[in-house]
């Protein structure tokens, strides 16, 4: 592969709608500008290395057969931008407000393009398609919920590492709820929200959407003005990690006691919380809200495996075990979202990540996107739009002063740095200072 210097990579301004971008040919990315927006595509993985008698043989070609485009994104794309051409047309006052605010030129703290993208494509597929002659919008993201996950009606934002996803969630939260609060007859919306992360750091990290946080998104980022926000601290926000679902013990019992008692094939284990209990332990706070939002941050944790699908490849050793790992992850992640539908009732899941791509194992084609994606700006866009740095990346060592590459004997080069400064470290404070 030919070696291409870009020397400004930066194309487009972050707050408005990308005109320009590099072009990919065979060889991989080129200095070529191209005077028109990205489409969004996938890449073909590469496939795994293969012996070819004794020899071990790569297929590193870089072709543009490669590229698939994601049509239906692609589409949904073309139409929001018309829509968004033609002043924002059919929808309520509350979110031709919001938008208003949020594309004011005037703002202090702009808000990125994708950003307003991603919920401006939610306002779009809610409000507007149906009554546009787009529903097959709809219906196509039902279709591919059928095959994944039946039970729960899934929308997908990709958005690269370091775009603001936060900020985005806490869009669609003013969004949804403002329009539920002006108007609670409206069942296209509601204020009532279930955010669920991977983890407790994330899980934390994630109270910025709370309306009454003292440091909340809503303020911070300028989602809303000031005279909204004690309306929207009337909505009800639940923030926790996906293994709040696990059946939890509640009931203390001896080892053998529980062996007796579920023998013979119970469904159900009488010393665990049925999946009621559970929502009712984990979702306590919406009290009697009914028709909850959900939001799945870093998403592509949250799928199961293909049913009945057949690996090409069996997966072995740290692979298989990896895999495992995530499905069972996910039949909780997702069983648990299920029970929380069959409880209390959800009206639409939306997910948010860098990377909603299915997996080695998971029973779908490899590196392919998440079919219920709406909307997709990539690291390459967010590169192009100075959003998010280019990553140093070495790519020869040329010095060879000893005969060989320096990262082969690394450690002995600073090894007598590191203990010399071991040595200092375990002398007395008065000593170091000196």
């Amino acid at each position: 592969m030919k070696q291409v210097v870009i020397e400004n990579p930066v194309l487009n301004s972050p707050f408005e709608v990308p005109e320009r971008h590099f072009k990919f040919d065979d060889d991989g990315i080129t200095n070529e500008i191209v005077d028109a927006r990205r489409g969004s595509a996938y890449f073909i993985p590469i496939v795994k290395p293969k012996m070819k008698g004794k020899q071990l043989r790569f297929d590193t070609e870089w072709t543009e057969e490669r590229i698939r485009p994601n049509e239906d994104i692609n589409r949904i794309r073309a139409k929001v931008d018309q829509w968004r051409e033609g002043k924002h047309v059919g929808i309520t006052k509350t979110s031709r407000m919001l938008l208003d605010y949020w594309m004011n030129s005037e703002r202090k703290k702009k808000l990125f393009f994708c950003q307003i993208e991603a919920v401006g494509t939610a306002i779009y597929i809610t409000e507007v398609a149906a009554k546009y002659g787009d529903a097959w919008i709809e219906n196509t993201l039902r279709h591919a919920n059928e095959d994944a996950t039946p039970l729960l009606f899934r929308i997908a934002f990709k958005m690269a590492t370091g775009s603001g996803k936060t900020v985005v969630m806490a869009m669609l939260i003013a969004w949804q709820a403002l329009n539920k609060l002006a108007n609670p007859q409206d069942g296209r919306f509601s204020d009532a929200f279930l955010i669920v992360t991977p983890g407790i750091t994330i899980r934390d990290r994630l109270r910025v959407l709370l309306p009454n946080a003292p440091q909340n998104y809503y303020r911070e980022r300028d989602v809303l003005p000031s005279e909204l926000m004690q309306e929207l601290e009337k909505a009800k926000i639940i923030i926790t990690n996906y293994h709040s679902f696990l059946l939890r013990e509640h009931t203390q019992a001896a080892r053998l006691t529980k062996q007796i008692i579920t023998q013979g094939g119970r469904e159900a284990s009488p010393f665990k919380e049925t999946p009621d209990q559970m929502v009712r332990r984990a979702c306590r706070e919406p009290g009697n809200k009914k028709n909850i939002v959900v939001l799945n941050d870093e998403a592509h944790h949250c799928y199961r495996r293909r049913a009945g699908a057949v690996e090409e490849e069996k997966l072995k050793g740290e692979e298989r075990k990896e895999a495992d790992k995530r499905d069972e992850a996910a039949r909780v992640w997702i069983s648990g979202l299920e029970a929380v539908k069959a409880k209390i009732g959800i009206k639409a899941v939306h997910d948010l990540s860098a990377t909603p791509f299915f997996l080695r194992g998971s029973g779908y084609d490899e590196g392919k996107l998440f079919p219920w994606v709406v909307s997709d700006f990539s690291l390459i866009d967010a590169i192009e739009s100075g959003i998010v740095k280019v990553l140093g990346v070495p790519v020869a060592d040329d010095a060879l002063q000893t005969g060989q590459p320096t990262y082969r004997d690394l450690w002995l080069r600073i090894s007598d740095m590191s203990d010399a400064a071991n040595a200092l470290r375990a002398r007395p404070a008065a000593e170091r200072s000196q």
